[in-house]
């Protein structure tokens, strides 16, 4: 071999070398995510893969309560999750979550304020968190199938709708709607009051179609129930699939949720969930989440971004104060509420097959 070929041989692996290292981290690193169903875009996991070399491997839940067990049992490693306020809340105390090194979070100068303020009330000094998106519970109705505009709770309880109704199959949610309805405290801890909304959730039961999550949206699209209990993303996406269907928070109130990122403390790599919670905070990223899912972003940046004026100025996508004062934030009641919350929840569902 030749004393030019050797050099150019050198020079093509010190290139390559070069290329190899630059912009990306090993290959082997991965980052493992939980989070709720169809709530990313999944072009948001590949251009985090492309850009950091981290590979994502994801799962989804529908509840929080389904998510919780796994975090608490250790049943499977994550790195990043995704749970709503009160469980946030709950999952601090049992010290179940790593302090985040916001240090690591630049883009966190993008959220606004007034999330992480609402954010104080679940995770005080906004340690563990990192709000992603925020909405209300209220009811999606077809306005072809119901006789007049609806604007309270007792539309899920009247005999009309019966066979046509969709309850959400969510223990805090049905009892916020239960005990809103009744005039009661969401985060209610008063025990009489709770199995008051019991009592009214059972008589409910006969009425009830099916509970659901995830699966109202395509139901209420196909004109399958008249009334259904439903997120307010899920709500633009389903006005938008079929412009019969009308979304209201109603007027006894509701509930005003968020949902942020954790790091478990049990997770696999600290530094990769980081990477990946920095990231979703761009503006960019942000947006494409927002646009895909249709969750209201707590990105003020990516909110001013936004081209669609219908969309950007949407009443259900970002509420005006008269619609969010009469809503509250669920809290974490303690452990002996939560399994009293669980037993009654058990007897209004008892006679599911």
């Amino acid at each position: 071999m030749t004393m030019k070929k050797l050099t150019l041989l050198i020079a093509l692996a010190l290139c390559g070398l070069l290329f190899t290292g630059c912009g990306s981290k090993d290959s082997s690193q991965k980052v493992y995510v939980y989070n709720w169903g169809e709530y990313i875009d999944p072009e948001v996991l590949d251009l985090f893969e492309d850009e950091t070399g981290i590979k994502v491997v994801y799962d989804e839940f529908q509840v929080n309560e389904e998510m919780y067990p796994k975090i608490k049992e250790n049943a499977v490693q994550y790195d990043v999750v995704c749970p709503s306020d009160y469980m946030i809340q709950k999952m601090i105390q049992e010290d179940l979550l790593a302090e985040i090194d916001f240090s690591k979070i630049p883009n966190l100068s993008n959220i606004d304020q007034a999330y992480l303020d609402s954010a104080q009330g679940f995770d005080p000094g906004n340690k563990y968190s990192v709000p992603y998106c925020w909405g209300t519970v209220g009811i999606l109705y077809n306005k072809t199938m119901v006789d007049e505009p609806i604007d309270s709770w007792g539309a899920l309880f009247d005999e009309k709708y019966s066979g046509n109704i969709l309850m959400m199959d969510s223990v805090r949610d049905a009892y916020a709607i239960a005990l809103r309805y009744l005039g009661y405290d969401l985060n209610s801890t008063d025990r009489n009051q709770i199995q008051e909304a019991t009592k009214l959730l059972q008589s409910q039961y006969p009425l009830v179609q099916a509970y659901v999550v995830d699966q109202v949206r395509d139901k209420m699209i196909g004109g399958e129930a008249a009334i259904g209990v439903i997120y307010s993303g899920e709500a633009i996406y389903t006005k938008r699939e079929n412009p019969d269907l009308e979304y209201v928070v109603p007027k006894e109130g509701s509930n005003v949720w968020i949902d942020g990122w954790v790091i478990p403390k049990n997770c696999k790599s600290k530094e990769n969930a980081e990477a990946f919670i920095n990231f979703m905070c761009r503006p960019d990223i942000a947006l494409k989440n927002f646009e895909y899912i249709t969750y209201s972003t707590p990105n003020k940046t990516a909110r001013e971004m936004i081209t669609d004026e219908d969309i950007k100025n949407s009443s259900v996508a970002f509420p005006d104060q008269s619609v969010l004062d009469r809503c509250s934030t669920f809290s974490y009641l303690g452990a002996d509420m939560e399994a009293f919350y669980n037993d009654e929840w058990n007897k209004v569902k008892s006679g599911i097959k």
